[in-house]
């Protein structure tokens, strides 16, 4: 395989990013994986934390240098990491599961094959256009498809943050699932949360990443993004990957995997990190930080066997 890939996720004007990404790879195939959690403070993002480490992990046992089955494997991860958040919530005795939306992608044999639950969005952008994008599991994206609402009042309606599928809580996720899509030379995947296609748009991020080199565009439209929220802005997230054929020639910032090992794994997911001014103003001590932090693992283990 041949891409060039860039990630980054920034806080906005929240107290804590409850935002998380990470991608992973092995010689034949790609995994890119975003979550953004919901929910009161540390519970949101330790949804998002379980569900892009299990996720990964999963992964890195079953790309072994390929997956059997990418969109088995992508319902059988995200049905466990699901159940994994649901564990943790029960040893925590938590009143209700944490929450968090998930996109997921696997590239392997030159196709791409994704699967959703809630707002985060994954977009195939082609030619300087847009080929394919996740449908939002939310209530105004009801409200469109049933033409209550059109784009613009969207944008606006005081329920579009409200969505019906997700990982956690209290009902199971009705996850939707891709075919797979033939990529070619120079198409783009971008997966991002609702941080940064809220304020951009469709057209917005279409332009965005019509550059070339996604490490520079990345962060021109998180900068974009966060001027365009202004004192509202959530956290953002955007992962990007610029595909390229086998006969491309390698350019210094692309990736190619020709080389890696059978069982080898080049992984970026970032470590787990908690705020010590959450918002009701309790410090957080790096005993309470630690004892998190091993529970998340404790509850994404029980569902790795």
């Amino acid at each position: 395989m041949k891409f060039t890939i860039y990630q980054e996720s920034r806080v906005g004007r929240r107290k804590s990013n409850q935002d998380r990404i990470a991608y992973c790879y092995s010689r034949d195939a790609l995994l890119l994986v975003l979550a953004d959690g919901m929910g009161g403070h540390l519970h949101g993002e330790v949804a998002a934390q379980i569900a892009v480490q299990f996720i990964t992990q999963a992964f890195q046992r079953e790309a072994l240098p390929l997956l059997h089955d990418p969109s088995m494997f992508l319902s059988r991860a995200l049905a466990n990491a699901h159940n994994a958040i649901l564990d943790y919530a029960f040893d925590k005795d938590l009143p209700e599961a944490p929450r968090t939306t998930v996109v997921a992608c696997v590239v392997q044999e030159g196709q791409a094959q994704w699967a959703h639950a809630g707002d985060s969005r994954l977009y195939l952008l082609r030619g300087g256009r847009i080929i394919a994008q996740t449908r939002d599991h939310s209530r105004v994206q009801l409200m469109m498809d049933q033409g209550l609402l059109d784009a613009q009042s969207a944008s606006r309606h005081p329920g579009r943050n409200r969505i019906y599928s997700c990982l956690g809580g209290s009902h199971p996720p009705q996850v939707e699932f891709s075919k797979p899509v033939a990529l070619r030379d120079n198409d783009t995947l971008a997966l991002c949360s609702d941080g940064l296609w809220g304020p951009l748009g469709d057209a917005g991020i279409l332009l965005g990443l019509s550059d070339t080199f996604v490490q520079e565009a990345v962060p021109r439209l998180m900068d974009k993004a966060e001027q365009l929220a202004g004192a509202g802005c959530d956290n953002l997230s955007l992962i990007a990957v610029r595909w390229h054929d086998d006969s491309a020639p390698l350019s210094a910032d692309s990736v190619s995997t020709q080389t890696m090992a059978m069982n080898d794994f080049a992984t970026k997911l970032d470590s787990f990190e908690l705020s010590r001014t959450p918002a009701n103003d309790i410090e957080l001590t790096d005993d309470e930080i630690e004892r998190a932090i091993a529970e998340i693992n404790a509850a994404i283990q029980k569902f790795s066997k």
